[in-house]
């Protein structure tokens, strides 16, 4: 079995935050590798008047994924799925031979309780949780913790994480890094558009996403 971390997004754009803590969490889990799940369209994120295409943000996931074992990808399209539950299930029966574990941060954990089906989401795979600064009490505070700590697991077991029975969750302690894609869009409002007639090949699927997607 391939293992295989899992971690979504806009990717709006992908910056150095995103690398550094895949990264991380790639090395404190003994991973294989990492998909960066490049979000045609966050329902939590409907109608932001800055989202740039999806090709322009799989295109600068690739480029911060260089040299590296993350494979950006816009599976999601493929697959046809809008909520991460419905994605998940999808990719764990595709492919059979990996698996997977699912990553967010202390800042999506806050919230985790408005994603569809997020009991399902914690059922399905294990969760490794990033701390992020500004994050970190109102993620240990949030609603899903009533429900999900009894299935915490110490940070010193996390290499056993594929032996775990879900739901099982367990929080991965990062240095705090400032960089955020919302600085990003603010000081460079147009980035996507160096990326504006390229076709992007998926490093999952093969397929070219383009512009006209």
């Amino acid at each position: 079995m391939k293992t295989t971390g899992l971690l979504g997004g806009s990717f709006n754009p992908a910056h150095g935050a995103h690398r550094s803590i895949s990264l991380f969490a790639m090395q404190e889990l003994a991973l294989d590798e990492l998909w960066w799940l490049v979000s045609p369209g966050n329902p939590l994120k409907e109608g932001a008047r800055d989202m740039a295409p999806l090709h322009a943000r799989l295109a600068s996931a690739q480029a911060m994924a260089r040299r590296t074992t993350i494979q950006p990808t816009a599976i999601e399209q493929v697959l046809g799925t809008r909520y991460t539950h419905d994605t998940l299930r999808a990719l764990v029966r595709r492919y059979p031979k990996r698996q997977f574990v699912w990553i967010m941060g202390a800042d999506n954990l806050a919230q985790f309780h408005r994603w569809k089906d997020w009991r399902k989401i914690a059922r399905l795979l294990p969760i490794a949780v990033i701390s992020r600064p500004g994050y970190d009490d109102d993620a240990f505070a949030a609603p899903a913790m009533a429900w999900l700590r009894r299935s915490v697991r110490p940070a010193s077991r996390r290499l056993n994480w594929t032996n775990w029975s879900t739901p099982a969750l367990t929080f991965l302690r990062y240095r705090p890094d400032p960089r955020s894609a919302t600085a990003i869009r603010m000081a460079r409002p147009h980035w996507h558009q160096e990326y504006a007639d390229r076709c992007v090949r998926d490093a999952v699927t093969r397929r070219l996403v383009c512009p006209k997607d």
